[in-house]
């Protein structure tokens, strides 16, 4: 008895209906001292609010399991997406209830409208579906659920507490990374912004001799297997597979500017997973090089279906960094690593032109014994400042300034095409398929 008023004294709350009940009867008690009149109506009035009080908690606590609870919880969020959660609840009092939810979800969302109110029918369940957006890797903490349970009566509410403590992990963005891999393979690519691209001649690695059909280039027949067959054939050749596809991501302290809630070294992590995929879908080897003021993670090339998954662990955890990129290190560690000619995609940002200038030197190094293919990105704030026509003369500088940084990141364009590097600058919302063009069109060019 003792341990069910102990319970009865934590899980139970006061519902609205009560506090006006209560609210009725004190009015009633400060009448009856000007109206003689009512007699003992306030105290019966006060009495029959103490019998349903104690009815309604009969009510609530005379099933001992009145409800259950279940939270589904993906393994893993992906970072950037809206990832679906959902509440499982089922009524098993013989009354309907009223039913309040609070989802206890990690602080890192920084919501507090994680609130369902429903009601529920007698022996009937119900699922709750939401929403929830991470925009920072890493490990998040969710909490308990709390389920108030209301009685028709609706005086009192009882509460339960389901799931306690579970921590999920938050990877780089797998759903986009899925979305471009079905595309990929059902050649679908183009209708999520990704070019066809024409090839020039064609691949030397031969696959196999097969039948002439119509459309077949006239300039591979096979005039030997021809004659042995009484029937045109054909070589057939497929694109070079098991080249060396290298992403090399910066996580200084260029890569920490935000952009929708997400840092640029975010959409980078993404952006290279989503090119890693594409490679070892078109049977090319992945790997993976991080940054800062020292190197990181180093996974070598391989194409084994284990590989993505290998870097998806390594990069959700990664963090930007407060120093500059520590480029001889990096030099120096892909000559090492590195050991045949490879496509080095290194995502990085630059802000000024005296900045890459500052880094030029070992990107020539890179780009002399490797195909170098620089990611960085478009300041998409100074684009709206450029384009938004200036009200005063304080508009008129700011848009000057804008400018001139905006022509900067067009004149690295220029100035590392003259040392023979390719570059992509991009606005981080559109980097995956930018990124992805430009792999393909050196697939397609044969440069690797």
């Amino acid at each position: 008895m003792a341990k069910l008023i102990d319970k009865i004294y934590i899980d139970v709350f006061p519902g609205k209906w009560l506090f006006i009940a209560i609210a009725f009867c004190a009015v009633l008690f400060l009448l009856s001292f000007f109206f003689t009149w009512l007699g003992d109506l306030p105290y019966l009035a006060l009495g029959a609010l103490i019998l349903l009080v104690m009815l309604d908690l009969v009510l609530l606590y005379g099933t001992k399991t009145g409800i259950f609870l279940r939270r589904h919880l993906p393994e893993r969020l992906s970072n950037g997406d809206d990832n679906e959660l959902s509440i499982y609840i089922e009524n098993f009092y013989n009354f309907p209830v009223s039913v309040g939810i609070i989802d206890e979800i990690p602080f890192q969302f920084q919501r507090r409208d994680i609130w369902f109110k429903t009601a529920l029918p007698s022996r009937r369940n119900k699922t709750i579906s939401y929403t929830l957006r991470p925009v920072k890797r890493g490990e998040y903490n969710f909490g308990q659920v709390r389920v108030y349970i209301n009685s028709p009566l609706g005086l009192v509410a009882r509460r339960f507490n389901f799931e306690g403590q579970k921590m999920v992990k938050v990877y780089p963005s797998f759903l986009h990374l899925r979305k471009y891999e079905l595309m990929a393979i059902s050649n679908r690519i183009n209708e999520i912004g990704i070019k066809k691209i024409r090839r020039i001649g064609h691949s030397m690695e031969f696959d196999q001799v097969k039948n002439y059909v119509p459309g077949d280039d006239y300039r591979t027949l096979n005039w030997k297997a021809t004659a042995r067959r009484g029937e045109l054939m054909v070589n057939s050749y497929t694109d070079e597979k098991a080249q060396h596809v290298y992403c090399v991501i910066d996580k200084s302290r260029v890569m920490k500017m935000p952009f929708e809630g997400m840092s640029l070294l975010d959409y980078a992590i993404n952006a290279s997973l989503v090119l890693s995929n594409i490679a070892l879908v078109k049977d090319d080897k992945a790997g993976l090089i991080t940054v800062a003021e020292t190197i990181g993670s180093i996974l070598p090339s391989d194409r084994k279906p284990a590989q993505l998954g290998k870097m998806a662990e390594l990069l959700y955890k990664e963090k930007t960094r407060y120093l500059e990129t520590n480029m001889e290190a990096l030099y120096l560690s892909i000559r090492s690593t590195l050991k045949q000619r490879s496509l080095v995609v290194f995502f990085t940002n630059f802000e000024s032109m005296s900045a890459l200038n500052r880094q030029l030197p070992f990107l020539k190094r890179i780009a002399k014994f490797h195909l170098l293919l620089l990611v960085f990105f478009e300041n998409t704030e100074l684009k709206t400042l450029t384009e938004t026509p200036a009200a005063d003369v304080e508009g008129i500088y700011v848009k000057t300034i804008a400018e001139k940084f905006a022509y900067e990141k067009k004149l690295m364009v220029k100035e590392l095409a003259k040392h023979g590097i390719m570059s992509v600058l991009s606005p981080p919302d559109q980097l995956n398929v930018n990124v992805i063009n430009r792999y393909l069109a050196i697939k397609a060019q044969q440069k690797i």
